[in-house]
């Protein structure tokens, strides 16, 4: 069975590719990946603040607000870019007391346009039965 990048439930994704030509250069080129995206998303976006950790076992969370994970995910030489609103302990023990999540989803709408602009390269056509991801690069 095949499959497609993983990222999480609710996402706003962005589709990117890793061109390693090199396999020895894999690692490298991942860094200089994560360090790009971070340094481009805490531009676009001043709220978020660089962060290491996980949601699940292939999703790598690099920045954080109060509302928000940004990460990435690959699979292959396919990039998944992605921001959803975040999941953790301490973010649904402060949303009891002052109601984060509304907040959040409407936060994550308004920049929607703006982050598929500058993190995608690709669109996701769909996938087929057995999970595989069909994409189509954007003209410029």
């Amino acid at each position: 069975m095949g499959r497609s990048v993983s990222y999480p439930p609710g996402s706003i994704v962005a589709f990117t590719v890793l061109g390693v030509e090199d396999s020895d250069e894999w690692e490298f080129e991942y860094e200089w990946l994560r360090d790009d995206l971070v340094d481009r998303a805490t531009r676009l976006f001043p709220s978020l603040e660089p962060h290491h950790g996980w949601r699940g076992r292939e999703d790598r969370i690099l920045a954080r607000s109060a509302f928000a994970d940004f990460g990435v995910s690959v699979y292959g030489e396919l990039v998944a870019v992605w921001i959803v609103e975040r999941d953790d302990g301490p973010y649904r023990d402060a949303d009891r007391r002052t109601a984060r999540s509304p907040r959040a989803r409407r936060w994550l709408a308004q920049i929607t346009p703006r982050f598929d602009a500058e993190f995608g390269d690709y669109d996701c056509l769909g996938h087929m039965s057995n999970g595989e991801g069909v994409f189509r690069k954007r003209v410029a």
